[in-house]
């Protein structure tokens, strides 16, 4: 696989995206794409590697559109805190917590265009945040750490075991930890908390349905 450089992966998402306002959280604009096939084999072209994930990045899946709207209604739970958005994607949830008021975000993933699609995101709604591509799982959850927010994250069974028990661990060290979830197979619902439900609007493209079920989840104290 070639790497492209950083400005090349800006190019790409300029040329293959368009800026939109999510149907959840219409106050926010991200550079997103319409259909989900094309832009997938896109980007294995771009990097030349067949069988790549699907890019998480170019969409406002439903997880994150929940968590974002609560983050965005609820500000208190963000506002003067240092945030970690964990595979952030488009980084939707944490363009909401730095509008919410967050002293700080970390969004964190490790697709390779996903530091790219955030730094027009975040230019998109005039706030700016810092970004890791590194595996977070692979190390405790960071010290500082007050509030970790998480959509969309139980897509597989042992990648959805490893981040709640990443997410446990963050908890028990005292951070508050927000999951958003449209009811994937692998999320785990005891031991959790349900803070609010909506009715989020979304495509065929990426969901079951057009308007997708998804509740805004903590891990109790």
């Amino acid at each position: 696989m070639i790497a492209p450089t950083p400005d090349v992966r800006r190019e790409f998402i300029l040329a293959n995206t368009r800026r939109q306002r999510p149907p959840h959280t219409p106050e926010l604009e991200l550079y997103l794409a319409d259909e989900i096939t094309p832009i997938w084999r896109l980007t294995e072209e771009a990097l030349q590697e067949i069988g790549l994930p699907p890019p998480f990045w170019a969409f406002a899946w439903a997880g994150g559109q929940a968590l974002a709207r609560y983050v965005l209604d609820h500000p208190q739970i963000v506002a003067g805190q240092r945030v970690v958005d964990f595979a952030s994607g488009s980084g939707i949830v944490g363009v909401a917590a730095l509008k919410a008021g967050a002293a700080d975000v970390l969004c964190a993933d490790i697709d390779p265009f996903c530091g790219a699609a955030l730094a027009l995101n975040m230019a998109a709604n005039g706030v700016a945040c810092d970004f890791t591509d590194a595996d977070l799982l692979e190390s405790p959850p960071p010290a500082w750490a007050q509030v970790i927010l998480a959509g969309d994250i139980c897509y597989e069974k042992p990648l959805a075991e490893r981040v709640m028990d990443w997410l446990g661990a963050a908890r028990a060290a005292g951070a508050t930890v927000l999951i958003g979830d449209p009811g994937r197979s692998y999320f785990p619902r005891q031991g959790l908390e349900k803070l609010a439900e909506y009715q989020v609007a979304t495509t065929r493209e990426l969901e079951d349905q057009e308007v997708k079920k998804t509740a805004v989840w903590t891990l109790p104290g």
